[in-house]
């Protein structure tokens, strides 16, 4: 078994695209301009600087916004808020395996919607909501996890009629937009809405780094209010000394040279990514996405994927299945994430995964 794994399963950045300087400078000047509020307990809302300045950032009130443990926290707050056992809430499909994870442990009654490379397949929605009155639609717009899609503008327009002519809640779950490399930058559906139907979220995961644990939600203040009521019972507060150290990164204006670093070196790795896998595999099928960690990868039918993570695994390169993001099927894909692999191993990796694939049934990768 080859012992230098290439890992395409995490959706994180590689530690060579963090800007380890700024956040040591950021965490400096948190401790030095205000060591009370970055060490004491705080208050449910977030870092109240932070709030302030997500707050301006999409030009809302800062009560329409909580600032979270990372945005797994703001969903799992959401969900907790709006979702009872058997209320029905659609999703993509595939969409985020731990969105799924979530919204079942909390008994909901899950629709997937087929994803499209411009986003959910809005007719099948609307014969959807024909016959079921959803409590949540889930959304990621941009580059989605996993499939790297993103949902085009009138898609976005057509969204939000829908949800004010049905009555639920537009669940924008939003941590990728700011990396994209590729293509026109689309207005969040947060921005459009007039009728208050979008619960907006994001991180500072993919734009500052994952072990900060930051993320937010944005939403009418009176929800706000009720999952801040939540968060209080829950953990009196999130984490202060993180949140104030997330501030004077943004403040500063670091976060924008890492963007601009991730998102360079992103690029880069698409482009590898692209050219090894017609190279080394060009029976795969795939969209090269225009911003994002992820690429969704479509097998001839009949493949096994599962056998073919084992084969892989055992030469040394891992992924992520696509059942995991699905209800069921999906036997012949699987997520490729290239954030965390660098330029120069990416074709290596996909060597090896090619390598696995025409190790079961001659390169047929057949299931039994």
């Amino acid at each position: 078994m080859v012992q230098d794994t290439i890992s395409f399963a995490r959706g994180a950045p590689s530690l060579d695209i963090v800007d380890v300087d700024g956040l040591r400078d950021a965490a400096t000047r948190a401790f030095t301009n205000d060591p009370g509020g970055a060490t004491a307990y705080g208050t449910a809302v977030g870092y109240v600087p932070l709030r302030r300045w997500i707050a301006s950032q999409h030009d809302v009130d800062e009560t329409q916004v909580l600032v979270t443990n990372g945005s797994m926290q703001a969903d799992a707050f959401l969900f907790a808020t709006l979702v009872s056992a058997g209320d029905a809430v659609v999703v993509e499909k595939p969409t985020y395996d731990r969105t799924l994870l979530n919204l079942r442990g909390l008994g909901a009654d899950v629709r997937m919607i087929d994803l499209q490379t411009d986003g959910i397949d809005t007719a099948q929605l609307r014969e959807l909501l024909a016959e079921t009155a959803p409590k949540l639609v889930h959304i990621i717009p941009n580059f989605q996890n996993p499939a790297g899609y993103t949902l085009s503008l009138a898609k976005r327009e057509e969204l939000l009629a829908l949800a004010a002519q049905h009555g639920f809640a537009l669940f924008e779950d939003d941590p990728y937009r700011h990396i994209r490399f590729t293509g026109e930058e689309l207005p969040t559906m947060l921005s459009m809405d007039e009728h208050e139907s979008v619960v907006y979220a994001s991180s500072f995961s993919k734009t500052v780094c994952p072990g900060i644990r930051v993320g937010y939600l944005v939403g009418p203040p009176a929800l706000i209010a009720q999952i801040q009521r939540l968060a209080t019972n829950t953990y009196i507060s999130p984490s202060m000394v993180a949140q104030s150290i997330v501030y004077e990164f943004c403040r500063s204006g670091a976060i924008e040279r890492s963007i601009a670093t991730v998102r360079e070196a992103l690029a880069e790795r698409v482009a590898v990514l692209c050219g090894a896998l017609a190279r080394h595999l060009p029976e795969a099928r795939y969209t090269p996405p225009e911003g994002g960690y992820f690429m969704w990868i479509e097998l001839p039918p009949g493949s096994d994927v599962d056998a073919l993570l084992e084969a892989a695994k055992q030469r040394g390169v891992a992924f992520v299945r696509g059942p995991d993001f699905l209800l069921e099927g999906g036997q012949n894909t699987l997520r490729l994430a290239y954030s965390g692999v660098t330029a120069d191993r990416i074709d290596e990796g996909v060597a090896r995964l090619a390598d696995a694939y025409r190790s079961l049934s001659g390169g047929a990768a057949a299931a039994a």
